[in-house]
């Protein structure tokens, strides 16, 4: 439970990211909207750093590292997203990131120990064929662009970010990693700046408030809840859940802005949901003690 509810809270803020992305695109470039995003949400981690005292300076030796994964977790994966939802809909952006889990599971396999029975991959393959169907399901079908390859791209980058950032939790709070992981993200953001400021004093005001609503709940919050699961549970079994965001994606999708999916796509929602039950009940290895000792 301690991993379940605070991946719960985050998945349903960035399933609503992806139609957030897509209002705020209606009076920003994609540069200029997600340096807004990220500034506000790096000022939401300043603010609770002076008043709570939670967040110190990270360690000189972990410098390098927290900025290597804050570029890919964050610079690299937000850009590519957002500049792939200029010609991909926002519910098949959610279907691309969908496939998060399966690069997750396949990335700790190569890398670590943590490795998933036949059970789980098959929970893996569940997951990529409900993407597969709900992508076909949506009224907008499976648009294969560039901007696809772009998010495909983001997919690929947040996995690893997710896999290599759990031995820092050794050494910081979630609050700490979450903080650093912004801060130093939105650095190489700052590309972005020439013209931000006219951008933002000319921009609708739906789309400012989009740009808060990211910054404060789906950048702010819903990384911080992500870490506290991720401390709590193995990475390629808490980022089995991602694959529920598809299907969230997709409703949220159809509230916010009117994009209503085909009867189709809840059949390829049934197999997400089957496929992390698989992965999340059956499909972590059970290793023998000495070697889960040593891991």
């Amino acid at each position: 439970m301690k991993a379940f509810i605070p991946a719960a809270i985050t998945l349903m803020f960035w399933a609503s990211s992806f139609s957030g992305i897509k209002q705020g695109l209606e009076g920003y470039s994609p540069g200029h909207f997600v340096l807004l995003r990220f500034l506000i949400a790096s000022m939401v981690f300043l603010l609770l750093a002076v008043f709570t005292g939670k967040i110190g300076l990270p360690r000189k030796r972990d410098v390098g590292k927290i900025f290597g994964l804050a570029l890919l977790g964050i610079s690299i994966y937000h850009s590519f997203l957002t500049f792939g939802e200029t010609v991909v809909p926002a519910g098949t952006a959610g279907l691309l990131i969908g496939s998060v889990p399966a690069f997750t599971a396949v990335f700790v396999y190569l890398f670590f120990k943590d490795k998933l029975t036949w059970m789980g991959w098959l929970g893996v393959l569940l997951g990529f064929a409900g993407v597969a169907v709900i992508s076909f399901g949506t009224s907008h079908g499976f648009e294969f662009a560039s901007g696809a390859i772009l998010i495909l791209i983001a997919a690929i980058s947040t996995s690893l970010f997710f896999i290599f950032q759990q031995p820092m939790f050794n050494r910081y709070s979630a609050i700490e990693m979450t903080a650093y992981f912004v801060w130093f993200g939105t650095i190489p953001l700052l590309i972005f700046i020439p013209g931000f400021f006219d951008a933002v004093a000319s921009a609708p005001t739906a789309s400012t408030l989009s740009g808060f609503y990211l910054g404060i709940f789906s950048s702010g919050i819903a990384y911080l809840t992500w870490a506290i699961a991720l401390s709590n549970a193995p990475a390629s079994l808490v980022t089995s859940a991602l694959y529920l965001d598809p299907a969230l994606a997709i409703v949220i999708a159809w509230i916010w802005l009117g994009d209503l999916p085909e009867p189709l796509a809840f059949v390829g929602g049934a197999l997400t949901i089957a496929g992390v039950i698989l992965v999340n009940f059956y499909g972590k290895e059970k290793l023998p003690a000495q070697e889960r000792k040593a891991v």
